[in-house]
Order: structure tokens, then C-alpha cells, then sequence
């Protein structure tokens, strides 16, 4: 079992690379140790918004069909090859496998985890808490997104840490408006979580996504001012000399 005796995570074994069909599109950085830079501007007309969302939807998609099968005695390996079967089943590449080298089609970050987990022969416990992250790419596009679920019954401590945290996600999203800087995001998300005695996670932030993977756009989770100060901008403002 890939756990210490104090109940804290330790790496387990990480299975072979899965097959991606080859009349499934790659990104570019596929085969690279590091993807080509980003040479856009984070701002996309509503055709290419709406190739995102496509993309997006077969990652949410995958998350909740991998989402379906956790129970405490699955691996996190088992999630991993639900999420990859249902990306590609839909025409998709799975954007993590490859990326700067990281092995599986999805991230799997169980408890004191904050992200990038690599799913591996961990075996779920009851009480344990498991974020799933998928990226799906489609049509030359990337769809990103993640959910933490409970595995069985959990603590109300670590039930509550859910729901708040979810919560602090929609406040953060309500305080997206134009003419705004995306640090009234992080500020919205921190506020709320100190409410609770949370702390909020620096070392990691949310980011661009979109013809990349990682476009360069950093959006903080906490409130970072008068850091990372871009002006969020409306879809009629893409590339535009209006805006």
C-alpha cells in the first residue's frame, strides 16, 4: 500500500504509457521536453471560445465518469485509464500524457496532494478525498479542468473543506467582469477562505488555457495586488485596436 504509517502518501507504481489512436490529432508539444511558446495574446473570438468548451465538455465528461468508479480499494491507476478511455472514445488527446514528460492522461491528487498527482497503484481509502484533473484537446484546442470528490464516507472536516473550497471557486468566477485585473479573482477566492481559517496554496495558480495548454496568463488564488494585474477583456475586444 503506497501510504506510510503515519496514513501520508508515498509514490506507488506507475504503469505503462497508454495507447492514443493515431487519427487523433496531437498538440504540438508531443514528443518535446518542453511545448513551443505561447505566442498569443489570452484573448479568443466566440468560434474559438466555443472550441474550448467542447473541448472542456469531453473533460468534464471524462471526470465524471472516472468520478463514477471511485470506492475505496480502486487505484488511482484505474481512474486514469477510465479518464483516457473516454477522451479518446471522443476524439480527444489527452493533454497531460506527454507534457513535459508526465506519463498519464490525467492528474489524481489524493489528500495532502495539492496537484499533479501521477496515478499509480494507489488504492483509495475510506475517507481519503481524490482531485481529478483532465485536460482534453480537441480541434486544436485545450479544455481544463478539475473536481475533488470524497471517497466513501468522510470526515465533516474534510467534507466541509469541499463544499467551502467550491464555494470559493463561484466567488471567484462572479468576480470576473470587464475592465477588471485578474487579481480580483485570487482576492475574491482568499477572502472567502480566510473566513474559515483556510490558507490558500502560492506555489501553484490557476493559468491560460486555450490553443495552449499553459498559455502564460497566471491567475492567482490569492489576492497577489498589485501583482498580475491583466485587464480582463470581453469577446468583442479580441484582437481588436478597440480595446
Amino acid at each position: 500500500m503506497p501510504f506510510d504509517d503515519s496514513g501520508l502518501l508515498i509514490p506507488g507504481t506507475v504503469s505503462d504509457t497508454r495507447e492514443v489512436p493515431a487519427t487523433i490529432p496531437r498538440p504540438p508539444y508531443v514528443g518535446l521536453q518542453a511545448p513551443p511558446p505561447y505566442s498569443g495574446d489570452n484573448t479568443y473570438s466566440e468560434d474559438e471560445i466555443a472550441k474550448i468548451r467542447a473541448a472542456g465538455r469531453i473533460a468534464s465528461r471524462a471526470i465524471d465518469a472516472a468520478g463514477a468508479a471511485i470506492r475505496p480499494g480502486v487505484t488511482t491507476d484505474e481512474l486514469d485509464r477510465i479518464a483516457h478511455d473516454y477522451v479518446v472514445a471522443h476524439g480527444a488527446y489527452p493533454s497531460t500524457l506527454g507534457y513535459r514528460g508526465f506519463p498519464k492522461s490525467c492528474c489524481t491528487s489524493v489528500n495532502e496532494v495539492i496537484c499533479h498527482g501521477i496515478p499509480d497503484t494507489t488504492a483509495l481509502r475510506e475517507g481519503d478525498l481524490v482531485n481529478i484533473d483532465v485536460t482534453a484537446f480537441l480541434d486544436g484546442y485545450h479544455g481544463d479542468l478539475n473536481r475533488t470528490f470524497r471517497v466513501g464516507e468522510v470526515s465533516e472536516e474534510a467534507s466541509l473543506l469541499i463544499d467551502r473550497t467550491e464555494e470559493a471557486l463561484r466567488r471567484g468566477i462572479k468576480a470576473v467582469a470587464p475592465g477588471r485585473q485578474v487579481n480580483v479573482i485570487g482576492r475574491a477566492i482568499e477572502t472567502y477562505a480566510k473566513r474559515f481559517g483556510y490558507g490558500v496554496v502560492r506555489d501553484f495558480t490557476g493559468h491560460g488555457v486555450g490553443a495552449s495548454f499553459h498559455t502564460g496568463l497566471i491567475i492567482p488564488h490569492y489576492d497577489s495586488a498589485p501583482r498580475f494585474d491583466d485587464v480582463i477583456r470581453p469577446v468583442w475586444c479580441s484582437r481588436s485596436s478597440r480595446c
